[in-house]
């Protein structure tokens, strides 16, 4: 059983958590949390709480958090951390990580160059395997390998060019914005580009990025040219030919993100959650060897699955046998609706 340690409990740490709860192979040792909010009290009713420090951890008892220790007393006990700390402090981290010779997790905030490598399992699994420092990439880049890579498999890829519209903030976080405003990226290509690239190396693809007022999902418009011509069925089994891709039917009224968060929602899942990328199949259109699709990204819960295959990956163990686990633990079949 693999021992893994929760740094940072916000959007990503919590799935993560839960996630890992769900594994027979691994199992939560304990969290980390900042500060002695409700979602602190609602952890500990299911895992170990720890502080960073002994300060904090005093700060916590004064609130009737009951704590453990602190972050390296945690560390200590445990085989691997995920940190889903704050963007930029997951780097600063790896000092204390380094401390305790304990394998580390970081997510796609972090530098690229801070790790030994970036994951994604469907396009670069084997780069992963028992490393010991690796960076899941950021949600967004999860979705474009996801569907690109089966796509290069089967096809060849020639080159990509993505409109990426994100959303604002998640739907817990009320600071952030634009509330009433369009926010396109003056940097181009994006920087999805560059992220993409480090899990699949020679893909040439640019990148444009909007936010828009919305906590819901990203959108991705695609438009690629492959190196054969597909007739769309085939393209749509290559797409759907994979568990962590569904394709839905605008006719069937699922025509925004509102109804594919809808959707999710009926699945009865933890905290609603897709983790599955949304390609619409009516969005599916091919000139040539030219093709056209949009999809839709949870980005709360699309790089979960990468997390759970990530710490299997640094303990050596095979990529079938990881995705089989994690699919069937998180109720993930990729049917086509």
């Amino acid at each position: 059983m693999i021992g893994v340690a929760i740094n940072g409990y916000g959007t990503i740490g919590r799935r993560v958590a839960y996630g890992v709860s769900m594994q027979d192979d691994m199992y939560v040792t304990g969290i980390v949390k900042n500060s002695p909010d409700y979602i602190t009290k609602l952890a500990s009713r299911n895992f170990n709480i720890y502080a960073p420090d002994n300060e904090k951890k005093k700060e916590f008892e004064a609130n009737g958090i009951k704590v453990k220790g602190t972050l390296e007393d945690l560390l200590s006990q445990s085989d691997i951390v995920v940190d889903g700390t704050p963007e930029g402090n997951g780097e600063k981290n790896l000092k204390a990580y380094r401390k305790y010779g304990i394998k580390a997790v970081l997510e796609g905030g972090e530098s690229s160059s801070v790790v030994e490598s970036s994951f994604n399992a469907y396009s670069n699994y084997s780069h992963s395997v028992n490393k010991n420092y690796v960076r899941v990439v950021s949600c967004n880049t999860t979705a474009l390998a996801r569907s690109l890579s089966p796509l290069k498999e089967k096809f060849g890829i020639q080159s990509v060019n993505a409109t990426i519209m994100r959303r604002a903030t998640d739907p817990n976080d009320s600071k952030k914005g634009p509330i009433n405003a369009i926010e396109p990226s003056m940097t181009y290509p994006s920087h999805h580009a560059g992220d993409l690239k480090t899990v699949m190396e020679d893909i040439d693809i640019e990148t444009t990025a909007v936010k828009v007022p919305t906590t819901l999902m990203h959108v991705h418009v695609i438009n690629l040219e492959l190196n054969t011509e597909p007739d769309k069925d085939e393209l749509v089994s290559a797409l759907s030919g994979k568990r962590r891709l569904i394709l839905l039917n605008a006719g069937e009224k699922i025509n925004s993100t509102a109804q594919v968060m809808d959707y999710a929602r009926e699945l009865s899942r933890n905290r609603s959650d897709l983790y599955e990328i949304a390609v619409w199949k009516e969005s599916v259109n091919i000139y040539k060897n030219k093709v056209h699709y949009i999809q839709a990204v949870h980005q709360e819960s699309d790089v979960i699955p990468e997390n759970i295959d990530a710490i299997r990956a640094m303990f050596g163990v095979d990529q079938i046998v990881s995705e089989n686990k994690t699919d069937a633990s998180l109720g993930i079949k990729g049917v086509e609706y």
